[in-house]
């Protein structure tokens, strides 16, 4: 069954109002949209308690104390890998036996929650210097410039998922944050490796690339799928092709 939605204290202070004027249960609940049985049971309580204010509510007493939330919740934000486990293991040399759903449920409360770890590129300090320092000097660029721009990369597809999953504790909007992600790189087995390209209009051409990159195949690449890729995509004279400075780039 549906929870109700909960009268506010101005609704209910109006039903006792109407009450003490000598008005009847049915009528007080035709004025006011509400079911008979919603309005006498507000004027029972008035009439137990002298109040229609929310009376103090029964209830199992959380498992884990204020000071065992506090060290939980620091010990997921300097590792958010932690596992239910542990944290179970943790609280439980503490003095605390809990088990993993009520786990879940604390840290739920304060914010937290499991979510599968996102994979990005492994980055250098060097990388990402250099990414902050593009995105600066056109931070400030016309959205026309962005639609004469032309990019191309490759990616590795697992052939059979993912290699591994790894959840981390996060709050939302923090899924990018670095130790709530897993590094990746373009190499290893049981894959296909991909070049394509794209731009503000749509996508151009993706290729599968059958051997191991370098920048004689890169160029080759290029040089029979980039220009047949801006023309399918109407480029505009002078459009830009945007790479990364991946060394079999630059070769």
């Amino acid at each position: 069954m549906a929870k109700t939605k909960e009268l506010s204290k101005d609704t209910r202070n109006k039903i006792v109002d109407l009450h003490q004027v000598g008005k009847t249960e049915s009528a007080i609940g035709k004025q006011l949209g509400l079911k008979k049985s919603t309005v006498g049971a507000i004027i029972r309580k008035w009439k137990t308690y002298k109040t229609t204010d929310n009376l103090p509510r029964s209830g199992a007493p959380r498992k884990i104390s204020p000071r065992g939330v506090k060290m939980i919740t620091r010990t997921v934000s300097k590792n958010p890998r932690t596992t239910r486990g542990d944290l179970v293991n943790d609280l439980q040399r503490a003095g605390t036996k809990v088990t993993k759903p009520t786990i879940s449920n604390t840290l739920r409360r304060q914010g937290l929650k499991s979510c599968s770890a996102r994979r990005v590129p492994l980055l250098k300090p060097v990388h990402v210097q250099a990414h902050l320092k593009f995105a600066r000097e056109h931070l400030d660029d016309p959205d026309e410039d962005w639609e004469n721009v032309i990019w191309s990369d490759e990616t590795k597809i697992e052939l059979f998922g993912k290699n591994s999953t790894r959840r981390v504790w996060r709050t939302k909007n923090a899924e990018l944050h670095p130790k709530n992600t897993i590094p990746t790189v373009k190499h290893g087995g049981g894959n296909i490796m991909l070049w394509g390209c794209f731009s503000a209009k749509g996508p151009g051409r993706l290729i599968r690339v059958k051997e191991r990159m370098n920048g004689a195949m890169y160029r080759e690449i290029l040089s029979e799928n980039l220009l047949p890729s801006a023309r399918a995509l109407k480029m505009k004279r002078g459009w830009v092709f945007q790479h990364d400075n991946d060394p079999k780039h630059t070769a």
